[in-house]
């Protein structure tokens, strides 16, 4: 017996046209996800209103409380109502929606909150009064005359009162609150002629979380100073200022050293014309960019800025706009990965100053009072004692007697030092003007002789391996279009495809260097990787990987006794070579401790 199939009723459904307050309500579960949401669009209302300071309070991580306060344009009487209507907006010029040069434009965000919570707005223009207006379930309330200074205030309370069900979905107090401080922290880099103030007001109290004072000066200083207010002193300390423009795109912003690189992706702000996004591409292009210096398991540092005309770029992706789409996602990825790695290549031996303050922090003694001991005294030398001399000779003798200096002057004027010894057999100890180096003999070769082989490589190119019986790789035919779009760039590689019919791909060489492959997997991870990032630096990858084996192979092994010379040569080296600050596989290959501190770690400053 057969069962009635349950999507099939003897009556007709019957269309019908929602009404508001459902369409508002459906549209809030796309705008407003969370406390943090609501707190995006307001502030990015705020900054798109010109004001010059914004505050934010919040109570039980949004749940309760979420108040905007700015001092931005302001709206009368008739706006009020107005800006409560869904689709109504005063930043669209036109019909052109990808002539976008503010953070909204759908005109769906106040009547969103409106829907799931208990709003009120206040606002007043210069030169008029004052009015208010509240919304409850998506019904307005008249509007009333009030009292409040030039600017606008928007206070939302009970969010997702109206839907409760959404109220499960919330995490902690804690966590919704930390989504907001990100909120904050990525707009108010976007904005450093912006003051904004955050505050946690729970229970009664008025506990500030973020202060960033609005900056002043040029592009470079102002956006310097918001970041070391956001990120802290030590990211701009060990941070690269980028600067790259191709074909109408600009990029700008801070890179950090590779030995400055953290556990998780928590320290990567991406913006595409001032807007905050979380793009999956141009994340990909950031880690790729540090891929022949980090570990699959260490994240770079960095706030970068993409602009362009907004016609190449449509933001209007998704109603939250954290996500956008370029024309040509290649230029910009193309654009991300060379500036950084120049950037970062020009950089030479520099290495995070983080690496030499956490030694010394580790290693910091108990305070002790301050005292003048008696060697410190001036005093005239004694007369040497029988076996003295000799004593002291084996203390300050290094490996062997290191040069003094040279023609260009003395070599502990260099970046790096003289070489003073050897410790461990494995540690150089050298001297600097101001302090001292210490330098993993081992790890800071191994990133030398690798990059004297990516140089012959680039020097002579990828030898190919031809393949006496070309491998037939069988792949949809989209994939086998999308790999062949490729071709030239696979083949600068060693990697040689060719169309086999249909789906089907020929592949007749492969990298030499990579020995014996297996071409149906290769093609396909490189398919992943171009699906994941937009583009493919699979196979350059995977060399750098065998070129990174072979210079640990061919490097100086710890263990080894080395000469003086050749310490001072391995120094010298380090200085010409870029990215000598840290081995291959994202280690610091020296740490550097200043005399003033060292001093300090004695007791002696």
């Amino acid at each position: 017996m057969a069962l009635a199939d349950p999507k099939i009723s003897a009556f007709r459904p019957v269309i019908r046209q929602l009404d508001s307050a459902a369409i508002n309500r459906i549209a809030a579960g796309e705008v407003v996800e969370r406390p943090a949401s609501a707190v995006k669009e307001l502030v990015e209302n705020a900054v798109d209103a010109g004001a010059a300071r914004i505050d934010v309070a919040y109570a039980d991580g949004g749940k309760s409380l979420i108040r905007v306060t700015d001092d931005g344009c302001g709206m009368n009487a008739a706006d009020l109502p107005l800006a409560l209507s869904r689709h109504a907006t005063s930043k669209l010029p036109g019909d052109d929606l990808l002539d976008i040069h503010t953070f909204g434009f759908r005109g769906e965000a106040l009547p969103s909150l409106g829907a799931v919570g208990r709003l009120r707005i206040t606002s007043r223009p210069a030169g008029e009064d004052a009015h208010a207006i509240t919304v409850e379930q998506s019904r307005p309330g008249p509007v009333t005359p009030t009292a409040l200074g030039p600017g606008t205030v928007v206070e939302l309370r009970d969010l997702f009162h109206a839907t409760p069900a959404r109220l499960k979905f919330l995490r902690s107090d804690r966590a919704e609150a930390q989504a907001i401080g990100d909120v904050m922290r990525r707009i108010a880099m976007a904005e450093p002629a912006t003051g904004f103030t955050l505050r946690d007001v729970s229970g009664g109290g008025a506990r500030t979380i973020l202060r960033a004072d609005a900056q002043t000066g040029d592009l470079w200083d102002s956006l310097a100073a918001r970041l070391r207010t956001i990120l802290g002193p030590a990211f701009i300390e060990n941070a690269i200022p980028i600067e790259a423009t191709r074909e109408g795109v600009t990029l700008t912003g801070y890179a950090a050293l590779p030995t400055f690189s953290r556990g998780a992706a928590v320290a990567q702000f991406l913006f595409v014309n001032g807007r905050p996004v979380k793009d999956r591409m141009l994340l990909g292009a950031l880690r790729a960019a540090y891929s022949d210096v980090l570990p699959r398991d260490r994240h770079p540092a960095a706030a970068l800025f993409v602009s362009c005309d907004p016609h190449l770029v449509d933001v209007n992706v998704h109603p939250a706009k954290a996500e956008v789409r370029f024309r040509d996602p290649g230029l910009v990825r193309g654009l991300i990965v060379s500036a950084l790695r120049h950037a970062l290549a020009s950089e030479g031996h520099r290495s995070a100053t983080t690496t030499g303050t956490g030694l010394l922090g580790a290693a910091t003694p108990e305070p002790t009072p301050a005292r003048i001991y008696q060697m410190d005294r001036p005093a005239p030398r004694p007369a040497p004692q029988p076996g003295f001399a000799e004593t002291a000779a084996v203390f300050a003798r290094p490996t062997e007697e290191a040069p003094q200096g040279t023609d260009e002057g003395p070599l502990e004027e260099n970046p790096l030092g003289a070489a003073r010894g050897q410790v461990h057999e494995n540690y150089i100890i050298a001297q600097t003007a101001d302090g001292m180096v210490i330098v993993d003999q081992h790890a800071a070769h191994e990133r030398l002789v690798y990059e004297r082989l990516k140089r012959q490589r680039a020097e002579n190119g990828i030898a190919a391996q031809q393949l006496l019986i070309p491998e037939i790789v069988d792949l949809p035919e989209g994939d086998a279009a999308t790999l062949l779009a490729l071709a030239d760039d696979l083949s600068a590689l060693g990697l040689t495809i060719e169309p086999f019919g249909g789906g089907a791909v020929a592949v007749r060489a492969t990298p030499a260097i990579l020995g014996e492959v297996t071409a149906a997997p290769l093609l396909r991870d490189i398919l992943d990787e171009i699906a994941d990032t937009g583009g493919s630096q699979l196979v350059e990858a995977r060399i750098d990987a065998v070129l990174s084996r072979m210079a640990c192979h061919g490097s100086v092994r710890s263990g080894r006794r080395m000469r003086a010379e050749e310490m001072n040569a391995l120094l010298r080296e380090m200085e010409a070579t870029p990215l000598s600050g840290q081995c291959n596989h994202g280690r610091p290959t020296y740490v550097e401790l200043k005399l003033a501190d060292i001093e300090r770690l004695f007791g002696r400053s």
